[in-house]
């Protein structure tokens, strides 16, 4: 008797998801031991808790590129160390500003320069699949405001929670006493969306186009 085996192509268009998934659920489930605010490791990861199971419920009627999975990947595990420790308090940031000198723990900048940068080329993949702008010079502005008006509305949700939580809401909010934290965390995504369609664009038209002809 003669036993199938997965073609290469099929194996290789499940890496992604798998890629992403197992990441996903591994930064998860190791963020969630011991974290500093139970209640902030869920606004936190709250994204990730939505999105891994929407990316692998709609795969097989909406594959995303190789890249997009990477890019999900790599935020989740920066959402899952900012929800286990809270922004304002994450090591790494804290060896950061020690060596440089900062005042402030910049984890927080850096997650919202990943909150540009990321969804950048979500956008990008949605738009240039799902509407006539593909190839259009308004691709990428119209990208960018996609990703300034998401930062925007995460800044009201970070309001509506300080002033249903008051005081209780601090390590979410993660200001560390700086008046002009939302607009800087919303600059910061701006960069964010800006770098990555500079950086990424080509590789993503190369992976789009594979996409459509099924050579993933």
């Amino acid at each position: 008797m003669t036993v199938a085996h997965p073609a290469p192509r099929t194996v290789h268009r499940r890496v992604p998801p798998l890629l992403f998934a197992g990441v996903a659920a591994l930064g998860l489930a190791v963020s969630a031991i011991g974290v500093h605010d139970r209640t902030t490791w869920f606004l936190e990861t709250f994204w990730v808790l939505i999105g891994l199971p929407l990316v692998l419920l709609t795969w097989r009627r909406f594959p995303l590129t190789g890249l997009l999975c990477g890019l999900l990947a790599a935020h989740a595990l920066v959402l899952a160390a900012g929800g286990h420790y809270t922004y304002a308090e994450v090591p790494a940031g804290d060896w950061v500003r020690d060596a440089f000198g900062l005042s402030r723990n910049p984890y927080d900048r850096f997650g919202h320069l990943m909150q540009g940068f990321v969804p950048a080329i979500l956008v990008r993949e949605l738009l240039s699949r799902t509407s006539p702008l593909r190839g259009s010079r308004w691709l990428a502005p119209l990208t960018v405001c996609a990703c300034l008006a998401f930062s925007a509305c995460f800044e009201l949700l970070e309001w509506a929670a300080a002033e249903i939580g008051g005081h209780g809401a601090d390590a979410f909010l993660a200001t560390q006493g700086d008046v002009w934290d939302t607009q800087w965390d919303m600059f910061c995504a701006l960069i964010g969306a800006v770098l990555s369609l500079l950086l990424l664009s080509k590789v993503h038209d190369r992976q789009l186009a594979a996409l459509e002809t099924g050579d993933r």
